[in-house]
């Protein structure tokens, strides 16, 4: 199992690369299309008909409680958000993080077409630290980690245009990420 501290340095070029050269519109108007897992050439998340709605936070069961592995279940009766989604599932305390501060956080990552978790520092006992706004982690966590408090546990949903995009390191082309984070440590000041 890689972990996100030594994927996330080469996840950022990547999706600034992407960033790059996606620069079309994704707006066809037909049918939306999600990603799930499927035979695909090297790894590649493949298109499926829509469920007819995008999933929101409350859809996604995360079990457990600030401190402990969370289970996390992703429905499979609606599509992955095309946007960043952010929702604190049990509330923190104190200042709220801002860039340039450096964090602590814990975290468990569910693929969205597999559904299977892909890495954990719960897992390995071993929280990861970034510098928010030092580009140390995906964009999805750049901005979804902002005004996290200390003792929050937050989820987070990232849309492959703010996580890995065309993919590596263990993701799949174009996957949509969910995460749990628990925030251990938030500057007090």
């Amino acid at each position: 199992m890689q972990t996100i501290g030594r994927i996330i340095a080469v996840a950022a070029v990547g999706a600034a690369a992407f960033g790059l050269t996606g620069c079309g519109s994704d707006d066809t108007g037909g049918t939306a299309t999600t990603s799930t897992a499927a035979d695909q050439p090297g790894g590649q998340v493949a298109p499926s008909e829509s469920k007819g709605r995008e999933c929101v936070a409350d859809d996604i069961e995360v079990k457990g409680g600030f401190g402990e592995v969370p289970q996390i279940t992703i429905p499979d009766d609606c599509d992955p958000p095309k946007q960043l989604v952010v929702k604190d599932l049990v509330p923190g305390s104190g200042p709220g993080a801002a860039s340039g501060q450096q964090l602590t956080m814990n975290y468990a990552l569910v693929t969205w077409s597999d559904r299977q978790q892909l890495d954990s520092s719960f897992d390995r006992g071993e929280p990861f630290e970034l510098t928010l706004g030092d580009g140390m982690v995906i964009p999805g966590w750049e901005q979804g980690l902002e005004g996290v408090q200390q003792g929050a546990r937050r989820l987070l949903i990232v849309p492959p245009d703010l996580g890995y995009g065309a993919g590596g390191n263990g993701v799949k082309p174009n996957e949509t990420l969910v995460f749990v984070t628990d925030a251990v440590a938030v500057p007090q000041n």
